[in-house]
């Protein structure tokens, strides 16, 4: 009776490395190879360019390969005792980084069956990575863009988006990572923000920025991305203009457009009271705005989102909660609950009510005011999606007044090139220049 060979791996581009590693698998009996889910891969690497249906039809069609099952968890422990296989096989690269405790948990799981861990040598000529970051430079497509946020959403939780406000701060947030022992960490996309891109361009945040003006913003981005795009769309304006808005966001590849049940001249939520009062929208107008960008929108991955102003403007939780569920039940594919406490508990009360009273959709959270509310308290109680809503335009600001404050004191830039990118990484941080 053959030997059993169990392999895992995440399979989405396929190269000489892997082929290595089901040959020798094959060398030591009958092969299983185990597909890592999305959520699985994004436990320690970037979502799958592929999804898993696609990925398990390429695996099984490799010579050298007899099964192929579905590995839900970068833990192999559910299926190694399913099978109990005399080997495991994998590349020697795990031995650091993310994977170290799943291989150390292993070669302790192998040890109930004396089963043994064989570990080939890694391919240095060629990896995912590599691969991976030429398709980046290539960029991708709107329908991939789209769909890829709706794969996020059922592999990753929290789906943590920046701030960008032109292609410089989206090539930051599209190139970012760090890797520690235990995870691999990178902005899932990116949220175009009203009041960052207003800055930007020197313009009050009170939806004076034309939609054409915007539009330009979002092509910028997408040249220097392939990551999903959430457009932050104020109020919407007129419903008769929104469904414009839809259709032009959608061609061009956003994922979602996030829209505020207020009307009115704008004032950012985040203003403390002035003379300008908010005004909330009545709920059957603004189920009608979202009802009508819904039939508009040709695509099944594009998303409206929701978002409500009620904690904003100090109403009780009933109100928020039930305009929540009336705009779910106009067609809404997610809800933004906002708010500007400091301490964030009517956004983990929401959170938690929302969950309880069964919805399933995205719970989307932002942070600014309530910044010391770790992460995992905000999913723990049901959030799904976290925006980092201006912290990349709030950042440059500072640095670049004390470096324009150094020149002029100094009369020279010498002192503040220490803070300064060099010149020559500067003409580099493009190719093509």
């Amino acid at each position: 009776m053959p030997k059993k060979v169990y392999v895992a791996m995440a399979a989405d581009l396929i190269h000489p490395g892997h082929l290595n590693v089901i040959k020798h698998a094959q060398a030591l009996g009958e092969v299983t190879v185990g597909i890592l889910s999305d959520k699985a891969v994004s436990a320690f690497h970037r979502l799958p360019f592929l999804t898993f249906e696609q990925r398990k039809l390429i695996v099984e069609n490799i010579k050298g390969v007899d099964k192929v099952i579905r590995q839900e968890t970068l833990d192999y422990t559910e299926n190694l005792l399913a099978l109990k296989p005399d080997y495991v096989v994998h590349g020697d690269d795990w031995k650091e980084g993310p994977q170290r405790e799943t291989r150390d948990r292993v070669i302790e799981v192998l040890k109930q069956w004396q089963g043994e861990l064989v570990e080939v040598p890694y391919t240095r000529s060629i990896s995912s990575l590599t691969l991976n970051e030429q398709l980046k430079a290539i960029g991708t497509t709107p329908g991939n863009r789209m769909e890829r946020f709706r794969r996020l959403l059922t592999a990753k939780c929290p789906v943590k988006l920046m701030e960008a406000h032109n292609g410089l701060t989206a090539h930051i947030i599209e190139n970012l990572s760090v890797d520690t022992d235990h995870a691999h960490l990178e902005f899932d996309g990116i949220w175009l923000s009203s009041l960052t891109d207003s800055a930007a361009k020197g313009k009050p945040d009170i939806e004076y920025v034309d939609k054409t003006s915007r539009l330009a913003t979002i092509n910028d981005i997408l040249e220097s991305t392939t990551k999903p795009i959430v457009f932050d769309g104020d109020s919407g304006g007129l419903t008769e203009h929104f469904v414009f808005t839809v259709k032009s966001l959608e061609r061009l590849g956003v994922s979602a457009v996030v829209i505020e049940d207020k009307v009115g001249l704008k004032r950012n939520s985040l203003l403390d009271d002035g003379p300008v009062e908010a005004v909330q929208d009545d709920i059957p107008s603004f189920c009608y705005k979202i009802s009508q960008g819904k039939k508009k929108q040709i695509t099944k991955e594009f998303m409206i989102i929701a978002r409500v102003e009620s904690l904003v403007l100090n109403k009780p939780m009933d109100d928020a909660f039930t305009r929540a569920e009336a705009y779910l039940g106009a067609g809404a594919d997610g809800i933004m609950i906002h708010s500007k406490s400091k301490d964030g508990e009517e956004i983990l009360e929401f959170c938690r009510r929302f969950r309880a009273a069964g919805h399933a959709q995205p719970l989307v959270v932002v942070p600014s005011t309530y910044n010391a509310v770790p992460d995992h308290e905000l999913v723990k109680a049901g959030a799904t999606i976290i925006i980092y809503a201006n912290h990349m335009l709030r950042s440059a600001y500072p640095s670049m007044m004390a470096a324009a404050r150094g020149i002029l004191l100094d009369g020279c830039s010498k002192n503040v090139e220490k803070d300064l990118m060099p010149v020559s990484e500067l003409v580099n941080l493009f190719p093509g220049g």
